[in-house]
């Protein structure tokens, strides 16, 4: 009887990661077939399987609009949402983000460099790139006391650092020019997936290769929540394990804002979503949070660009469904997920 009820649970458990694994492709679908240009079922199947019948609209709509733009949002939701998980696992906190280290205003000042003073263009994409890395580096350096990072300091360093950038983000905002530099700066915190096509799938690259170092040190974030001490104890080596989770989230985090902006929340509310479907192993949390925040990126996009006839941005709708979620998530746990296993 105990064997039979053993197998079902794993029979469940892994009918439950095959749904999540697909549910980004079924979002990314769907999305094909929602928007302002209408189209039909049978069209959109027409232009994805016999693309010589449709009109060179129809194919444009579909391949060149919906297409790209879905398969960035699913990316850059998985993205914030493993960082945010991944450092809730290091720092211990349930509370902090994939933002924390100053990468968001890192990448906004970035962003605000390339409207200002090089025109804006390509280049916004790579300055805030590089800035929101060189965020991160500096909180890193600013968190090192006595020669070595505590967790503490780093979240302090990383606190300063947001607090710099802020600044400097004012102090671009003052000097733009208010009827189009200040717009297009304004805007782009708003976060959005509007001027996305394939040529933005360059950011995929360290994209990926940020949440794969996450999802390979899984294992580690595990250890690393109990504590420094405790982890050395079991044989972590700490300050290199920090370094990769850090360095991987950084590299998913800043590659995700520089193609879409500002988005907040994602990074927060996902992971806790995760944990209240499997709890708080990071070897389980991991995969799920990609799968959950790439799915409801996709599904944000669908409502930012099919509400109205003017698309509302992105960061708007994750902050509209993320505020409330959150404080019912709170009510509903009274902040017991976290603590237990």
């Amino acid at each position: 009887m105990m064997k039979k009820v053993a197998i079902n649970k794993r029979a469940l458990q892994i009918s439950l990661y095959v749904l999540f694994a697909v549910l980004p492709f079924i979002a990314i679908f769907v999305s094909l077939f929602i928007g302002n240009y209408h189209l039909t079922g049978k069209e959109v199947f027409d232009i994805l399987f016999h693309p010589n019948d449709v009109t060179i609209n129809q194919y444009v709509v579909v391949w060149h609009l919906r297409l790209p733009r879905a398969i960035a949002a699913a990316m850059v939701g998985a993205a914030l949402s493993v960082s945010g998980a991944a450092y809730q696992g290091v720092f211990r906190n349930p509370l902090v983000n994939s933002g924390m280290l100053g990468v968001s205003n890192g990448a906004g000042f970035g962003a605000c460099f390339a409207i200002i003073l090089l025109g804006g263009g390509v280049l916004t994409y790579f300055t805030s790139f590089a800035f929101a890395v060189l965020a991160v580096t500096l909180a890193w350096l600013a968190g090192r006391v006595y020669g070595h990072t505590t967790t503490t300091s780093l979240i302090l360093g990383g606190v300063v650092i947001s607090a710099l950038f802020s600044a400097l983000i004012s102090i671009m905002k003052f000097v733009a020019d208010p009827y189009s530099q200040l717009p297009a700066i304004t805007f782009w915190f708003m976060g959005s997936f509007a001027s996305i096509n394939y040529t933005h799938f360059w950011a995929f690259i360290p994209m990926g290769v940020g949440m794969i170092l996450i999802f390979i040190s899984r294992w580690q974030i595990n250890v690393l929540s109990m504590g420094d001490r405790e982890a050395k104890a079991l044989g972590v080596n700490v300050k290199l394990f920090k370094l990769l989770i850090i360095g991987g989230a950084t590299l998913a985090t800043a590659s995700a804002v520089c193609i879409s902006g500002t988005i907040g929340w994602v990074g927060l509310v996902v992971p806790h979503i995760g944990r209240m479907i499997v709890g708080n192993n990071n070897k389980k949390l991991i995969p799920i949070s990609a799968a959950i925040g790439a799915s409801f990126m996709v599904i944000v996009d669908i409502i930012a660009r099919s509400v109205t006839t003017s698309e509302l941005p992105v960061g708007i709708i994750t902050a509209i469904i993320g505020t409330p979620f959150f404080i019912y998530l709170l009510k509903k746990t009274k902040g017991k997920q976290w603590n237990d296993g």
